[in-house]
């Protein structure tokens, strides 16, 4: 290992790492080697004192965040804003990017999320699948053929692009699918220390969706958005079995308002729903998490009966070409989680914890939201454009996703 990168390990307290090396092949220790280079240890290091201070909430002034609810607009507004929608969607000026880079399992699936199979009354469908066929029904209706980038994982991208090549893209244009991969982090331990995980190598992990912004940059889908026009991107979670979006509705009415970015939100269906809510925090919007919303505000309610924090995020968030460009290089703030997770010990030995031994840390695409003074939020009906699959059994399962698909396609 060279002088120069013992001196960096040995300045931000990581000069364990150099006990591994009578452990490892020539070939390990370059890579670990080319791994320590290319990591920012001085935000590892201001991260690791994120993640020992008590998280708390400094800002207090939140307050409702006014939404349009698509079941009150009336028939004739309704085809005004889609209307509006329509004629980006056909000039091609719309690209769609869904995050993918889950592995399934917690499905019990070996591979990539979007390669698990549902029985559904059209057929068994992967969730990869299903995305293809909302953008191939887009294609017959718009006269377009949409470009769509798909953000995996360093862990999934090789498995995702193989079994696209094998699947033929489900008949959609190969030149309009376009992959690249988010970034990561190092684990760090409780005492601040890099691990190293089986394969030799220090131990990294997805750095949270809202690493898409930079992502999205490096990888250069920034500029080849901006070069082709694509004024509007559409960005989702690939495992929304009834995500709708290519949504003209949406689009037209964040227009009309002369926003930049839109999501949609759903009806929270109890007080105490454990999800992410809408809101205005100092005047900005923002999505608060449901542990940071005390029970008075949580069960707070207007004239009318409904949740005055009742507003999903689901996920479906719309965004000018512009908001991308400006959110590129910005750094939005870290979440810590403790998690468990799997290293070799001082003798190179797998250790498997019974306990969470590593922080991790994630950026969440929504916080970016607060960067702007207001945004367009449409409510749908859950039933309708939201149906996940994130649990084996139970809510958001398989089970509850294709019954919520079979109902609607039926």
């Amino acid at each position: 290992m060279k002088e120069q990168t013992i001196e960096t390990l040995k300045k931000y307290s990581q000069e364990h790492l150099i006990e591994y090396l009578p452990y490892l092949t020539e070939e390990e220790q370059k890579k670990l080697e080319q791994q320590v280079e290319a990591i920012d240890f001085e935000q590892l290091q201001q991260l690791y004192e994120l993640a020992k201070q008590e998280q708390y909430m400094e800002e207090k002034n939140i307050s409702h965040i006014p939404y349009v609810d698509k079941e009150k607009l009336d028939k004739q507004k309704r085809e005004e804003l889609e209307t509006i929608g329509r004629k980006i969607i056909s000039d091609g000026k719309y690209a769609v990017i869904t995050m993918a880079g889950g592995q399934g399992t917690r499905l019990g699936h070996q591979g990539p999320k979007g390669t698990y199979c549902l029985d559904t009354i059209n057929g068994p469908k992967y969730l990869f699948e299903i995305t293809v066929d909302t953008l191939k029904r887009a294609r017959e209706e718009y006269n377009v053929t949409i470009p769509w980038y798909i953000m995996t994982s360093r862990e999934n991208h090789q498995d995702t692009i193989r079994f696209f090549e094998e699947k033929k893209y489900f008949g959609y244009s190969k030149s309009k699918v376009k992959f690249f991969t988010q970034g990561e982090l190092p684990l760090i331990s409780t005492e601040g220390k890099v691990i190293l995980g089986e394969d030799k190598k220090i131990k990294e992990a997805a750095n949270g969706n809202g690493g898409i912004y930079e992502a999205i940059a490096i990888s250069g889908v920034l500029k080849e958005l901006q070069e082709q026009q694509s004024d509007w991107i559409f960005i989702n979670s690939m495992d929304n079995v009834l995500c709708n979006f290519v949504d003209p509705l949406l689009l037209g009415l964040t227009i009309e308002q002369n926003y930049k970015i839109a999501s949609k939100s759903v009806a929270k269906a109890t007080p105490k729903e454990r999800a992410g809510v809408f809101c205005k925090m100092n005047e900005k919007p923002k999505v608060i998490e449901y542990t940071e919303l005390p029970d008075k505000m949580a069960e707070e309610r207007d004239k009318n009966g409904e949740l005055v924090y009742g507003e999903l995020h689901i996920m479906l968030n719309l965004f000018h070409c512009s908001i991308l460009e400006d959110l590129a290089n910005v750094k939005l703030p870290y979440h810590v989680a403790f998690k468990k997770s799997g290293y070799l010990n001082e003798k190179c030995e797998y250790i498997e914890p019974e306990e969470p031994n590593v922080y991790k840390f994630e950026a969440f695409i929504f916080d970016a939201f607060t960067r702007y003074d207001d945004m367009t939020i449409l409510r749908v009906k859950r039933e309708e454009e939201f149906a996940p699959v994130k649990n084996r059994t139970g809510v958001d399962s398989p089970e509850t996703a294709t019954a919520l698909y079979n109902k609607y396609y039926c």
